[in-house]
């Protein structure tokens, strides 16, 4: 079954933000790459995104449905253009970019129960993992992301921290006015 990819030219793809209970989130550390980034994967032609979301969750790190509590999920797509040296053409559909659903789960097990594993694929996305503070993710990842995970942290944080996020780092305005530009 193939990637859904729109008429547009945007293939839909799922976003995972795996929080634990003091608030860090996981980041994975792209395979053979220094770039860092949330679990991510593309939802199949007629795949229901909620269940993309699973499958992606137990192909990229290795953790079952069970393991987690769904807590949110951006309302809409938050989609992003590809910069052109990264468009493949010529197999299939040309895809520009991606439309992303982003989720926000929490660990519903002990932490030291959990194993993250790579090797749920034939081609792993990540081959390291850590810990981050929620807002980091936006100054670890590949540039045209950034104004993607600035919008999806911004919309996911009031369920992330209902009693209140935890404060924007000094530099978070210099990228969310990126953002609007």
């Amino acid at each position: 079954m193939s990637d859904w990819i729109d008429a547009e030219g945007y293939r839909a793809n799922v976003g995972i933000v795996l929080m634990r209970d003091n608030g860090e989130v996981f980041l994975g550390q792209r395979t053979g790459k220094r770039g860092w980034q949330f679990p991510q994967g593309g939802v199949r032609q007629g795949e229901p995104v909620e269940q993309a979301l699973y499958r992606e969750l137990e192909e990229e790190i290795g953790l079952a449905r069970p393991q987690v509590t769904l807590v949110g999920s951006t309302a809409d797509w938050i989609r992003y253009d590809l910069p052109k040296r990264y468009v493949r053409r010529g197999r299939g559909p040309t895809c520009i970019g991606q439309k992303q659903r982003w989720f926000l789960l929490k660990l519903a097990v002990p932490e030291a129960v959990v194993d993250f594993k790579f090797t749920n694929t034939n081609e792993p996305e990540f081959d390291g993992w850590r810990w981050a503070n929620y807002w980091e993710p936006v100054r670890e990842v590949i540039y045209f992301k950034r104004p993607v995970y600035v919008r999806m942290l911004t919309e996911l944080s009031a369920a992330a921290f209902p009693a209140g996020a935890p404060p924007l780092p000094e530099w978070w305005q210099a990228e969310a006015a990126a953002v609007e530009n």
